[in-house]
């Protein structure tokens, strides 16, 4: 698990740290901000395909041999991005790395409920939250510091430590492999293009994209209920535990990607600060979450998904409720209130991944985890998608929150406020789903 948190730090260092230095390429390449985007959009659709791919392998093949392959493409990718003298080659590094590290999440979601008790598996999803959390709360400042003091091509050679970690995994991982199957490459491949059709309409937003996308999601439904072995078994959906864990997930993972995202925005917008001073005032509650991570899957395992889940809620709740009220004023009051979402968020994605796990048989855990994965990367696309449009709508004479104190972060405020309210419909979900789908039934 410590071995798989190393890699992860990496993995998600290498989805985001490209952010601080896109005006740099663009420059450099002389493109325009909507081409250059594509450094982000082609990464984010391959590793959102790849988990779920590298999720159904994994029910097919043995989970260190997968890794191999991932992380030698992770390092190829590196090397291309790392010599690159087009842009085009730049793209085609990414995508690399991509088709590399989607088999870090898909790993991190597949070995703790593998390999660990339901007892016990608290605790591993806390280890890998905690390579989550500092991913993502050291990927600005090293980004910064490689540039300040380097050039932004440097930032690929970080891909290339994960290499150090593949000969532990083969050490550490046994020869497990699921039953010899045949692999649905026809149903694989309409995923694929209805995943990336609707993440492009979100992310481009060109509704073309999501016709084409919906009329490949009918063809993939067709073809699982039609192929004698299909990519995903419909029977996976029938299971009502499984189906509603996935709306929830869905809505808080949109909850976690909002918060990092409009954070920068309004910090930027209504404090005037920058880059730099705006990862340092996010990066405390990073931390706090990396540090407590593993005690709120501890506490998971002694007293219950239900708990932590409430606890996680209620730590949402005052943080963006706080922060609709104080947005605006001092950024050092934001600092600490970060705090609360961080490890709430934290606290949550333990709690629904143990939850989602729970539902699942054996033979559908690679499969199942790994969808469980791509509907974090949409809902993550979708929820940022929203959050921008509301801010470029910027309809600052309505007022969610009669109680907020600056005037001219309005929008901001009513974005937290419809966030606030979204973690109580969530907690009112998973009370349902814990109290009625997952009832027995009476027998007659």
């Amino acid at each position: 698990m410590r071995v798989l948190a190393f890699t992860l730090v990496f993995s998600v260092m290498n989805a985001s740290m490209f952010n601080v230095v896109m005006p740099t390429i663009s420059k450099e390449f002389h493109i325009g901000a909507a081409d250059v985007t594509w450094l982000l959009t082609g990464y984010m659709i391959v590793y959102a395909v790849g988990s779920v791919v590298y999720g159904k392998l994994a029910d097919k093949y043995r989970l260190k041999d997968l890794l191999t392959f991932g992380l030698i493409f992770f390092a190829l990718g590196s090397v291309v991005g790392l010599v690159a003298t087009e842009f085009w080659m730049m793209v085609v590094g990414r995508v690399l790395q991509a088709a590399g590290a989607a088999v870090i999440p898909a790993t991190a979601m597949i070995v703790p409920v593998r390999y660990f008790s339901p007892e016990k598996r608290g605790r591993a999803l806390g280890t890998t939250a905690i390579g989550l959390s500092l991913g993502t709360a050291i990927a600005p400042i090293v980004a910064g510091l490689i540039t300040s003091f380097g050039s932004w091509r440097f930032l690929f050679l970080l891909s290339l430590f994960p290499l150090i970690a593949l000969p532990f995994f083969r050490k550490y991982l046994d020869d497990y492999r699921g039953e010899a199957q045949k692999i649905d490459f026809i149903g694989g491949l309409l995923l694929s293009g209805t995943v990336a059709m609707l993440l492009l309409s979100i992310s481009q937003g060109n509704w073309l994209f999501a016709v084409i996308g919906v009329i490949l999601l009918i063809l993939f439904i067709i073809r699982i209920r039609t192929a004698a072995e299909p990519f995903i078994q419909p029977k996976l959906f029938s299971n009502k535990q499984y189906s509603f864990g996935l709306l929830i997930a869905f809505l808080a993972t949109g909850l976690s990607f909002g918060l990092p995202y409009v954070t920068p925005q309004f910090l930027s917008a209504l404090n005037g600060l920058s880059p730099a001073m705006i990862g340092l005032i996010m990066f405390p509650a990073a931390i706090c979450s990396a540090f407590l991570g593993r005690q709120g899957g501890k506490l998971a395992d002694r007293k219950g998904n239900p708990l932590l889940v409430y606890i996680a809620t209620t730590l949402i709740f005052i943080c963006f409720v706080s922060l609709s009220i104080v947005v605006g004023i001092s950024p050092y009051i934001v600092l600490f209130i970060l705090i609360f979402g961080n490890v709430g968020q934290t606290f949550m994605q333990i709690a629904m991944s143990n939850t989602i796990s729970r539902t699942l048989t054996k033979d559908q855990v690679g499969v199942g985890m790994g969808l469980f994965s791509l509907l974090n990367f949409i809902a993550g696309a979708t929820a940022t998608s929203i959050i921008g449009k509301m801010i470029e709508a910027n309809h600052g004479s309505v007022h969610l929150n009669p109680l907020a104190i600056y005037t001219d972060g309005y929008v901001f405020s009513n974005i937290f406020s419809i966030q606030a309210l979204l973690a109580v419909v969530i907690i009112v979900l998973y009370y349902v789903q814990s109290r009625i789908i997952t009832r027995p039934a009476i027998s007659k």
